[in-house]
């Protein structure tokens, strides 16, 4: 790793803390805030569970009271229908007729009264009176279907005005003992059963209750509307049956009206099913209530926490920043701007130990200003600081490379440390700088300087002194040979060449 990079690193250890800061803190929001979310959901969920049991236990229940009255009214039919095959039926009296025919019939004031009618509709027996007024019954869908279908069984109308109230009427076909058709024994199950049996039911005032033929025809609804008893939803074109089936769910917007509801259907065992509906909103109510209050505490959380890091990782920069400006300051010579003796000799010996674990060269250049002390002398501190400036310049122009060093080694003179550097390249910077400042002395000054140069590649057990002693001794010789000139220490004897 260049030196460069490392010294990139050094400077910003709170900096990458206050980015973890950040992050850390973004990706704990996140969890928080997704496993907030998924506890939500479960309780969603949860609410829904709870209210889908609720209303199929309700559908269940009304499905199972609607099944067991048309039961026992069904039986009552089915003795009028048998007792009607009789033998001494034709000689009895009335009263004697109605007491073999309605003995065991079930009654109960939300029931009609049953009747018999022949086999052209005409009302003949009626359990009401013992004179019944003339009536017939022809053209009604129940007497046309016992008299086609002999295996209809037990026949439930749609609903409709029958002897001046609101019913459904269930009926039975009476055949002779060769199966030909003698009448139909009818009766009806008046509107206001069903509206005691919803009455005793503790409802909200958007819930729903509706009653269904298999043909899927609505037999009677909570809240009551007649514009809506005897639709048959299979004329609805956007509402399939595959919607909710038998013991199923459905949440959205029904058959009926616009309003969203979670629907559940009864298992349809019984000749009528049970549709028990709850308005969405309803459903979710107290769960909507309890995500506001906790949304409100976890978005104050997020927006503390968040508004915290923040200013952490604002007070984080700014103690990088006075850190960054602190090392600086301990690392930097005053007067040059170039690196002080201190920084040099933590670089030097940080790329000592990689050039030794790498194999590769270690340049080195001692320059020192030529005649400093006389020009100091004479010219006085203020222009010797100047031409120590001049020449920290040239030397920060030449060596441009991220991981070189050049530093103010002590007093006049400077080392700059070129990594990965052999004899012949360093000695082409060090001319390059000596040149630099010979130029500008021309300018500015009198003073020229003298380099050393030494390069080698480390090995075990020799130490970066070797390379400091080698390039002052390069510096000496070229001091001596005249100044103004750059000498490489051949190593490892360590001899002279100019």
């Amino acid at each position: 790793m260049p030196s460069g990079w490392r010294e990139v690193m050094a400077r910003r250890p709170w900096r990458i803390s206050a980015k973890l800061l950040i992050i850390s803190s973004v990706v704990t929001v996140i969890g928080f805030s997704a496993i907030c979310v998924n506890v939500m959901l479960d309780m969603r969920r949860g609410e829904e569970a709870l209210a889908r049991q609720t209303l199929e236990n309700l559908a269940t229940s009304i499905e199972s009271d609607i099944g067991r009255n048309i039961e026992i009214y069904d039986l009552s039919l089915r003795a009028v229908a048998s007792n009607m095959l009789l033998p001494e039926l034709a000689t009895a009296s009335k009263p004697v007729r109605h007491l073999i025919l309605f003995d065991h019939a079930t009654t109960a004031r939300h029931f009609g009264a049953i009747q018999v009618y022949d086999a052209e509709g005409r009302l003949t027996i009626d359990a009401s009176t013992l004179d019944p007024l003339p009536e017939n019954r022809g053209e009604e869908d129940y007497f046309r279907v016992h008299r086609d279908d002999p295996g209809a069984g037990l026949f439930i109308s749609r609903p409709m005005l029958f002897r001046g109230a609101y019913s459904i009427v269930l009926s039975r076909r009476i055949s002779d003992t060769d199966g030909g058709f003698l009448g139909v024994v009818a009766g009806s199950i008046r509107f206001s059963y069903f509206h005691e049996l919803f009455e005793r039911l503790s409802l909200d005032p958007e819930d729903t209750i509706t009653v269904l033929n298999h043909d899927r025809t609505i037999m009677m609804r909570r809240p009551f509307d007649l514009d809506v008893i005897g639709r048959n939803l299979n004329d609805r074109q956007s509402w399939k049956a595959d919607n909710l089936r038998a013991g199923a769910s459905y949440a959205g917007q029904g058959p009926v009206d616009t309003t969203p509801r979670l629907y559940v259907r009864s298992n349809g065992e019984g000749p009528l099913f049970v549709v028990a509906g709850k308005p969405l909103s309803a459903v979710f109510k107290l769960w909507r209530k309890e995500a506001y209050r906790i949304g409100a505490v976890v978005l104050a959380l997020i927006v503390f926490m968040l508004a915290s890091s923040l200013v952490l990782a604002r007070e984080i920069g700014r103690r990088a920043e006075a850190e960054r400006k602190l090392e600086e300051l301990a690392t930097t010579d005053a007067l040059t701007g170039l690196k002080n003796r201190r920084k040099f000799d933590t670089v030097i010996d940080v790329e000592w130990r990689r050039a030794m674990r790498q194999k590769t060269p270690v340049a080195l250049l001692m320059i020192d200003a030529d005649h400093f002390k006389a020009y100091n002398d004479t010219c006085g501190h203020q222009a010797g600081d100047q031409v120590l400036v001049g020449i920290a310049i040239c030397i920060s122009d030449s060596v441009r490379r991220a991981g070189d060093c050049a530093a103010r080694y002590g007093g006049e003179e400077f080392a700059v440390l070129l990594p990965d550097t052999p004899a012949t390249e360093a000695f082409k910077i060090a001319e390059t700088i000596r040149l630099k400042v010979q130029g500008w002395s021309d300018d500015q000054a009198t003073s020229t300087v003298s380099c050393g140069i030494a390069s080698l590649v480390p090995t075990a057990g020799m130490d970066w002194a070797v390379l400091v002693a080698a390039a002052d001794k390069a510096l000496y010789a070229a001091k001596a040979g005249g100044r103004n000139q750059s000498v490489v220490a051949s190593l490892p004897k360590l001899s002279l060449v100019a």
